[in-house]
């Protein structure tokens, strides 16, 4: 499933042929804080299991980037939003997250979670908000992780 949709001097599209590799790998790994150390395989691999969403100007310079995690029927999750310093503030990074929305209401989905430390107003004009019940909520560190399942009780 392709989607694709313009505003003005953008296109955007989920066509994984579309990408800038390079360019979004570069992106991520030197100016985006939460990719910084990730590694090319990894990259690559985060591409392969996503719903990837690019934004490219007229000439087909990509210019934005995130992709969506997504299981295709509940939950969904945005994640590497990222858009080139140039292009910056003029609703891109929105444009990708309602894009994200709009796919998984298309897989009939739930939720579209993310996370962020620094552009929660670009997520809320979108209508993200804070977890409402944050204590149902859990995480696991797998950095930290010591797994025991192989071991006999």
């Amino acid at each position: 499933m392709s989607y694709k949709s313009s505003r003005g001097d953008y296109l955007l599209s989920t066509d994984p042929e579309k990408l800038d590799i390079a360019k979004i790998f570069h992106w991520l790994s030197t100016d985006a804080y939460w990719a910084k150390g990730r590694s090319y395989e990894t990259f690559l691999a985060s591409l392969e299991n996503s719903i990837p969403i690019g934004v490219y100007g007229l000439d087909g310079t990509q210019v934005a980037f995130g992709r969506l995690i997504t299981d295709r029927a509940v939950l969904g999750i945005l994640s590497d939003v990222y858009v080139d310093p140039p292009h910056r503030g003029i609703g891109l990074g929105k444009w990708v997250t309602e894009s994200s929305a709009n796919l998984m209401k298309e897989f009939g989905g739930k939720r579209l979670m993310l996370r962020t430390n620094d552009a929660h107003g670009v997520y809320a004009s979108v209508g993200f908000v804070e977890l409402s019940d944050p204590e149902a909520w859990m995480t696991l560190d797998l950095l930290q992780y010591k797994s025991t399942a192989n071991e006999s009780e």
